[in-house]
């Protein structure tokens, strides 16, 4: 594991610390840890959203474009 100094101002800085112990976390860097595992999940989202959105229309997503949703990850649950 590497090490990273931040240098925060005092507001931050408490902050950090208010969030630590709110959060019920171990350490400073567990919370900030956490915060980059978190944002890296909305990168990895919003790219999925900008792929979606990018893609060709494939019809409305109505009733029955949910029930066959609903069946293809049924299917793919018992597989």
């Amino acid at each position: 594991m590497s090490t990273m100094n931040v240098f925060l101002p005092d507001s931050l800085k408490s902050f950090v610390d208010e969030q630590v112990i709110q959060g019920g976390y171990s350490s400073s860097s567990e919370y900030i840890r956490e915060l980059i595992r978190q944002d890296q999940e909305r990168t990895r989202l919003r790219s999925l959203l900008l792929q979606g959105a990018a893609s060709p229309f494939s019809g409305p997503a109505d009733e029955a474009y949910f029930h066959r949703l609903r069946d293809r990850i049924r299917q793919r649950a018992s597989e």
